[in-house]
């Protein structure tokens, strides 16, 4: 699919990966709408790129907040490209350090944040693409974004690893569902990124992250995120495949 002149949308869009893939989507002549909480820099973000963006406001957990900021991404030419990188963490174990049950409230938000957010992503933003017409056999795409916590899930992550992997699970059966409609679907399982959460830690814990990562041993760039993220827009071929981007990194248990 060429990028020149589509409509996509980027969930999480206002910072990190989300805001990356937005950039690298505009340098290739694409149309972004950045989508992201109302409380964030979205709309500073949309105004630093430039007249190709523009933010939307909304909740990915919230259908139709979500339903609307993807309407307007649609009325911006139609919409054919989707990276959803929206999502988070929240520690928890499955027993506490006094042996209580650890948080169902927890493990349930993440799941809801994570896993039926990147549903919508897929029932929505697919029943936008498929109003169009094809363009070179097919209507669009929509990645997805997992982790390599999905595969090696480290202590404290019961909840996010079970969230991730349920997005690695959904990939080829969405781009087996909707190939009827010639609408691709991929994810990318991204390793330690360099996101503005890891620029808070000190630097002998980010040193000692680096070290982890066999080759290249330091942190991916977030804007690495984006260029894979717009290869597989731009790939017609690809499809139904979960993509590490993780230097290859292999998480030990903590």
């Amino acid at each position: 699919m060429e990028l020149k002149g589509i409509s996509t949308a980027v969930t999480g869009g206002a910072s990190g990966l989300g805001l990356a893939t937005a950039r690298r989507l505009v340098d290739a002549g694409a149309q972004v709408t950045l989508i992201d909480l109302p409380h964030s820099e979205g709309a500073a973000a949309a105004k630093e790129l430039g007249s190709a963006a523009q933010f939307a406001a909304a909740d990915i957990t919230d259908p139709e907040q979500f339903a609307a900021a993807l309407d307007v991404a649609d009325e911006r030419g139609g919409l054919r490209g989707i990276v959803h990188c929206a999502g988070a963490g929240r520690r928890m174990r499955i027993l506490d350090n006094d042996g209580k049950a650890g948080s169902l409230e927890d493990f349930e938000f993440v799941i809801r944040l994570n896993l039926v957010g990147s549903f919508n992503a897929l029932r929505l933003g697919a029943e936008r693409i498929a109003r169009h017409d094809e363009i070179d056999g097919e209507r669009g795409a929509i990645v997805l974004t997992a982790s390599v916590a999905a595969f090696e899930g480290q202590i404290g992550q019961i909840n996010y690893t079970a969230s991730k992997a349920g997005i690695v699970g959904m990939t080829v059966t969405a781009a087996r569902d909707l190939a009827s409609r010639n609408i691709r679907v991929c994810t990318i399982a991204p390793g330690i990124m360099d996101t503005p959460l890891l620029a808070r830690l000190r630097e002998d814990v980010r040193a000692s992250l680096e070290k982890s990562v066999p080759s290249p041993s330091r942190l991916g760039k977030p804007s690495e995120f984006g260029q894979l993220a717009c290869s597989i827009l731009e790939n017609g071929y690809l499809n139904g495949e979960t993509i590490r981007l993780d230097g290859a990194i292999r998480m030990a248990p903590r």
